[in-house]
């Protein structure tokens, strides 16, 4: 939808003039009218002013907030029923192999794996090899799932996020595939497909070093908390490939630090998903991206509830 029509919108559901919208827009009756008409274009920080008077106008940022706060209520409520989330992982194999298979399968075909899901489990449970798909795909499976492992023991023994983890988890990762594997990236890098700035190599490490300061902080809000930080990782996108595999495992990690259930970002979703963090990134609207981790660890939870069937 036009920034125009939004405007137009919200001058119907409010009956403001054009003044007083102007006055809590904080720009001038000119400038209002020139967006109304669509002679010019606002920026950044008036088009975010504008969305948000949208939806507090029309309703919609009232529905999706309640939404997300009774998604949060029913994860919250029904984790406290476990004692240590993690453990209930990694002491129930059953529980254990569902995830590794469904968190493996979708996070790789989100990055464009060609696997299916049934190929994916013969490589997991069987070593099989598929003389039919490439070995890099292959690796990767085998090689998540080891990451993935790596990071459940490292979690039984500490529930700090550090550097040295985040690049032995890439080194795992990228084992066999790429010879900067656990190092950060060290040339430009563009996200395919999107308008999102990632940060200058250069920067990389102190970007990085921020952001593992911002992970530890005890946050009262997980979910959210994680979304942003999930957000900022990938937006700084710090290795030449493997940043949202590795941004997803960073998330689970928040999230049974807290005992609460990993979240299983479901393939099928993915232009949604990728559209949500975009405009987290753009626009430093997260509220979408939250709802849409909500959902996510809800299918989460219905794996360690055992209602896989």
């Amino acid at each position: 939808m036009k920034v125009s029509e939004k405007l137009k919108i919200i001058q119907n559901t409010t009956n403001l003039t054009q003044e007083e919208l102007a006055k809590k827009l904080e720009v001038s009756f000119a400038t209002l009218n020139s967006w109304i008409n669509n002679r010019s274009n606002p920026r950044k920080n008036s088009e975010k002013k504008i969305n948000n008077l949208y939806l507090k106008f029309t309703g919609q940022k009232e529905i999706i907030e309640n939404s997300l706060k009774a998604k949060k209520k029913i994860i919250i409520d029904k984790s406290k029923k476990y004692k240590n989330i993690l453990k209930e992982i990694i002491n129930n194999p059953d529980i254990y192999d569902h995830l590794a298979l469904s968190f493996t399968y979708n996070t790789n075909r989100i990055e464009g794996s060609t696997l299916t899901e049934d190929e994916t489990r013969a490589i997991l449970f069987d070593n099989i090899a598929l003389p039919n798909k490439s070995i890099t795909e292959q690796l990767e499976v085998k090689n998540h799932q080891a990451a993935w492992r790596y990071l459940l023991n490292h979690l039984i023994k500490s529930s700090k996020i550090n550097e040295k983890l985040i690049l032995k988890l890439h080194s795992i990762l990228m084992n066999g595939i790429r010879d900067d594997a656990g190092t950060y990236r060290k040339h430009a890098v563009r996200i395919v497909g999107s308008s999102v700035p990632t940060a200058n190599h250069l920067k990389v490490p102190k970007l990085m070093s921020e952001l593992i300061k911002n992970i530890n902080y005890n946050k009262k809000d997980i979910i959210k908390h994680a979304t942003i930080v999930h957000s900022k990782f990938e937006k700084i996108h710090p290795f030449s490939d493997g940043n949202g595999r590795i941004g997803r495992l960073i998330m689970q990690a928040m999230l049974l630090i807290k005992n609460l259930p990993p979240s299983i970002l479901r393939q099928e979703k993915k232009r949604i998903y990728i559209s949500y963090l975009r405009k987290s990134q753009l626009k430093e609207d997260f509220i979408p991206l939250e709802d849409f981790i909500c959902d996510s660890i809800l299918e989460g939870l219905k794996i360690i509830e055992r209602k896989w069937n």
